[in-house]
């Protein structure tokens, strides 16, 4: 068996403008010193991270990774959810996705589904010079307006769906693939791949792509009802990432899953700091630790109650408890019997 390492911590919820969590080296050093040993970095936040520079300039990226050093830290993956997002946007949600996309690209959603590739072509090289081999991102959305099947969906339009989302990605994959290192979607609401049934129709219209793998964050299934455990057990080969994150969901007379339009704070479903919510994380621990997942366990800290940084001090002890120290022999060894190959024959009445 392999063992899970940790902790690491995703950043994205705690850049900020203010310090320490307004540079690289600062929130490397606050990160370090309340106990991370990895962070997953959001590729499109310039506070903390060139995208442009870590694809083309190799200098760079060792400068980075001097500055973890110093901190015993390293860097766990590289981050493109909100770019990943822009690869594929239903019209409906265009002015609201502007929001993550550059000036020079808003109100042009060709020009930014374009940026938003570019964007991942260069993540693949930056992955590479990083030595990294997982990435992760969203896989954007062209069907969640039709999520709910009333009105009646057309015939075909769910197939229609994902063939032209493969089409978008598959050159991504392929790059990806040249460069060593897999794609893992986030399994996400609001993304077409946000369960697996919808993985499924991906991996289909993708032929199965090696690249195409999956990164684990049970807080989501908890939203939706989806039996998290018994999901490690059928994707564990396309599991190669993993957020710590927890979740709760307590519906009522008056809500349920869809949430009735409320905020976090008002909703059945609701994301949680871990310990707070209602995940099995022994048991996730456990799968995957069985599975053999050797990857990271990186909080990705989101609660509508609690502060950050309460949140990451906490994440920190609650991983470390959860870490399986891997056994290096079996718990009943002590009675192994010591029989050899023709003994064995015999018990069998093969001599």
């Amino acid at each position: 068996m392999k063992a899970l390492k940790g902790p690491a911590l995703f950043l994205a919820q705690f850049a900020g403008d203010e310090a320490p969590f307004n540079s690289f080296e600062n929130i490397i050093e606050w990160a370090a010193s309340i106990g991370f040993k990895g962070v997953q970095i959001p590729t499109w936040d310039q506070r903390l991270f060139d995208l442009d520079r870590a694809a083309t300039d190799l200098e760079y990226c060792r400068s980075l990774q001097d500055t973890l050093a110093k901190h015993d830290m390293v860097i766990t993956e590289l981050s493109t959810h909100l770019q990943g997002q822009l690869v594929a946007v239903h019209p409906a949600y265009d002015e609201i996705f502007d929001g993550f996309a550059p000036d020079h690209v808003k109100g042009n959603p060709d020009a930014r589904q374009k940026w938003a590739v570019d964007q991942l072509l260069k993540s693949a090289q930056a992955s590479k010079n990083f030595g990294l081999t997982n990435h992760v991102t969203f896989s954007g959305a062209l069907l969640w307006p039709y999520l709910y099947p009333w009105p009646q969906r057309p015939a075909g339009l769910v197939e229609e769906g994902f063939k032209e989302l493969a089409k978008r990605w598959l050159p991504i994959l392929d790059e990806f693939d040249r460069c060593g290192v897999n794609v893992c979607y986030e399994i996400h609401p609001g993304e077409d791949l946000h369960d697996g049934v919808t993985f499924d129709l991906f991996l289909e219209a993708t032929n199965h792509h090696p690249r195409a793998n999956i990164l684990f964050d049970p807080s989501h299934f908890v939203l939706q009802q989806l039996d998290y455990l018994q999901f490690i057990d059928i994707y564990h080969e396309r599991i190669k990432m993993f957020h710590v994150k927890d979740a709760e969901f307590n519906p009522t007379g008056r809500q349920g899953v869809y949430g009735g339009y409320q905020s976090w704070i008002d909703r059945a479903g609701r994301f949680r700091s871990l310990g707070d919510g209602q995940v099995d994380f022994k048991g996730i621990f456990s799968k995957l630790t069985q599975y053999d997942f050797d990857g990271w366990a990186v909080i990705e800290w989101e609660c509508c109650m609690k502060h950050p940084e309460a949140g990451a001090e906490e994440g920190v002890k609650f991983v470390n408890d959860h870490l399986i120290r891997i056994t290096e022999r079996a718990f009943d060894d002590f009675a192994s019997s010591g029989i050899d190959h023709e003994t064995n024959r015999r018990i069998l009445g093969l001599s």
